[in-house]
């Protein structure tokens, strides 16, 4: 398996924290992840009202996600990041947990976005993502 190849285009403005391009082999195994959302294991809100807190329950979620297809948060190419915001500092609150979280160990392309509302009740923060598969996840049975 090859290592996606992260790009940053010199003649460009230089990105906070992420690549303006990310190139993959063919043949490469993807996963396709579903948006990741804060909440815990038993459909409970985590964070009501804390963009940095759902923040980081939303990587934790996708990380353990991508465990699950044989991924992590390293292999991620590609991913865009919803908050229910209209402010650019409420983004830059939830943008500094990616940039901490391991989610950012690339960098990879991601897309930072603002909105009115998202799927659950509260929910603040969600995050989508496209990975590459190093190796089979484990069994699950």
């Amino acid at each position: 398996m090859t290592t996606p190849e992260r790009i940053v285009v010199p003649t460009l403005f230089p990105p906070p924290g992420y690549a303006h391009a990310a190139v993959v082999e063919a043949g490469t195994r993807l996963a396709f992840m579903a948006g990741s959302v804060p909440l815990d294991a038993e459909g409970n809100l985590v964070g009501e009202g804390d963009v940095t807190r759902q923040t980081e329950q939303v990587v934790a979620n996708l990380e353990e996600a991508l465990r699950a297809v044989g991924s992590d948060l390293s292999q991620v190419v590609a991913s865009t990041v919803y908050v229910v915001a209209d402010e650019p500092p409420v983004l830059t609150e939830a943008w500094e947990v990616v940039r901490a979280s391991r989610l950012h160990a690339g960098p990879h392309t991601s897309t930072l976005l603002g909105t009115t509302c998202l799927g659950y009740p509260g929910q603040l923060v969600e995050i989508t993502a496209t990975a590459t598969v190093p190796h089979l996840p484990p069994e699950n049975s």
